[in-house]
């Protein structure tokens, strides 16, 4: 039955992707309020759930790690989830940079090279998305589907980032090349068997792009935010967590 649900699951992720040309909401008004919204959502995801399990991954790491030359290194998920922040971090500031030194504007795609390092790595992350949906331990089918919803809000505002930095190649290309990455990664979590060590890495590698590309995108600026969308999505979400 989990298998099942999380099928349908990495569909409704699909379909996230291939429609987010047409979600011109999350670009228009009430632009604020829906990325305020996520932005709440996404932090009680992070901080509620993804967190706190980063304790139990390290446990993980310091078993495996205990004989080798890494067992000296304190803090080895955080470093790794580290990792992950300055990693989508280097990519907003690289896409950014390349669309400033090239003079575009609003209306021109950043350079294809630029382009296709970002969708890679958006690529990866979403593959591991999609394997988390078979292989992360949930303790219920609702954990599956709050997983499901506060990606799926996440997903929504990170293909309106790559959309504003990309335009029209990302239409043309990158929302298809993203479609695949959730089903390949549903079909690997499928047919593999991976150890709990490599899983607590992966999962430690996703909260670190989770937490850059909530408070890169999904926290307007003061000026266009919405206290009320914000508070409604992390109290909203929080007691959802609470609930399964």
């Amino acid at each position: 039955m989990d298998l099942f649900i999380s099928f349908i699951c990495v569909i409704g992720f699909t379909l996230i992707h291939y429609f987010s040309k047409y979600m011109q909401f999350a670009d228009k008004a009430p632009r604020s309020k829906f990325l305020s919204f996520s932005s709440g959502v996404a932090v009680s995801y992070v901080f509620v759930d993804l967190l706190p399990k980063l304790n139990e991954y390290q446990l993980i790491l310091l078993v495996r790690l205990e004989n080798s030359i890494w067992r000296n290194i304190e803090n080895h998920i955080y470093i790794i989830a580290l990792l992950g922040l300055v990693l989508f971090y280097s990519l907003e500031r690289l896409a950014k940079r390349s669309k400033n030194d090239l003079q575009l504007n609003e209306k021109t795609k950043a350079d294809l090279s630029v382009f296709w390092i970002h969708m890679s790595a958006f690529f990866v992350y979403n593959t591991i998305i999609g394997y988390l949906l078979v292989k992360e331990p949930f303790e219920n089918s609702y954990g599956i589907l709050f997983y499901f919803l506060a990606l799926s809000v996440h997903f929504i505002t990170n293909d309106w980032s790559l959309r504003r930095d990309h335009i029209k190649v990302y239409d043309q290309y990158g929302r298809y090349f993203l479609i695949l990455a959730p089903i390949m990664g549903w079909l690997i979590g499928v047919l593999t068997e991976v150890n709990e060590f490599v899983l607590s890495i992966l999962q430690a590698f996703i909260i670190g792009g989770i937490v850059l590309n909530a408070l890169k995108e999904e926290l307007p600026e003061e000026k266009e935010s919405s206290l009320i969308s914000f508070l409604l999505g992390v109290i909203g979400y929080t007691l959802l967590l609470l609930l399964i």
